[in-house]
């Protein structure tokens, strides 16, 4: 059988939001369907209406450029994470602010993300750990991970909330987010930092995508831990971030590579390839999976359509 043609979209995105003044770090959407919010080197948090394309809410209140993002699942609690160290949590309905700015590390906070009830977040930093939240009273839950020095990268919970995967320069490391104990850790890619991961939606597989030494996503059985089938190859600089559309059929990733690629799971074959204006940080589907939206260093977000 005839593998099927890739197709190289130099087509425009459908549509750009604008309205942050510097680079879009992060993309996240909401449950809703309606709207997404973005963090940027501007200092702010943006909510958008996804419908009309105009800022609903600019939230304000960092001291440093953001760098990380997260939406409970429920939607209910936006977290962000600037390099300074510092988290503020938001409501995801008003986008009034909850909690003050907290200093939850030494340096940038490189990632965030919620347990899956919401009752957690955990942040991770360039200074080596990985720290947990109490989202009611935003105290700090138990001890810090030390992740044994260089920068963590990137963490996830898995979709059970069973495990967490965490990113580091020298490899990844996988954990009972409970009990903290670390159940996993192996080299992910040769001569390369780790800078991104995703889970698929049944929990069965971790994806990882390495920097500009090895900028191949690679994929990991999670019972065993051992690399699936041959790394993915095609973008050529940092994979910044991986997203997994809601079905978990579709892949796509962002780079500094100036490309947004959209790979199919099953056969891992790049399917589609969306080229940026810029170098691209961030990527995420809508809820619906039929658009992909990407941020990077042209200051807006741009929506793609998927063939």
């Amino acid at each position: 059988m005839s593998q099927p043609e890739l197709i190289s979209n130099t087509t425009p995105p459908i549509r750009d939001f604008k309205g942050h003044e510097k680079i879009v770090t992060a993309v996240a959407v909401f449950p809703d369907r309606r709207r997404m919010v973005t963090g940027s080197y501007d200092k702010t948090l943006r909510i958008w209406d996804l419908e009309t394309g105009l800022v609903l809410k600019k939230m304000e209140g960092y001291r440093d450029e953001v760098r990380a993002l997260g939406v409970s699942r429920d939607g209910r609690i936006i977290a962000g994470g600037d390099f300074g160290g510092e988290i503020i949590a938001w409501h995801g309905e008003t986008g009034k602010s909850l909690t003050q700015a907290i200093k939850a590390h030494f340096k940038g906070i490189s990632s965030v993300d919620f347990s899956l009830d919401g009752t957690v977040l955990v942040t991770s930093s360039y200074d080596g750990m990985t720290t947990f939240w109490c989202t009611k009273t935003w105290q700090m839950q138990g001890e810090p991970i030390n992740c044994g020095g260089g920068d963590v990268n990137c963490v996830r919970y898995s979709p059970s909330g069973e495990l967490l995967a965490i990113a580091t320069d020298d490899n990844i490391q996988i954990y009972h987010p409970g009990t903290r104990k670390r159940v996993a850790s192996f080299k992910g890619h040769t001569k390369s930092n780790i800078v991104s991961l995703a889970w698929t939606p049944d929990g069965t597989r971790l994806l990882s995508g390495g920097s500009r030494e090895d900028p191949t996503i690679r994929e990991w059985d999670a019972l065993t831990w051992q690399q699936v089938a041959l790394p993915w190859r095609g973008h050529t600089s940092h994979i910044c971030a991986i997203a997994i559309d809601p079905t978990g059929t579709l892949v796509a990733s962002a780079s500094d590579d100036k490309r947004v690629r959209l790979w199919r799971l099953s056969d891992r074959r790049n399917i589609a390839i969306f080229h940026a204006s810029s170098l691209v940080f961030s990527v995420t589907f809508s809820v619906d999976g039929r658009h992909i939206l990407s941020g990077g260093h042209d200051n807006k977000i741009s929506e793609w359509e998927i063939p």
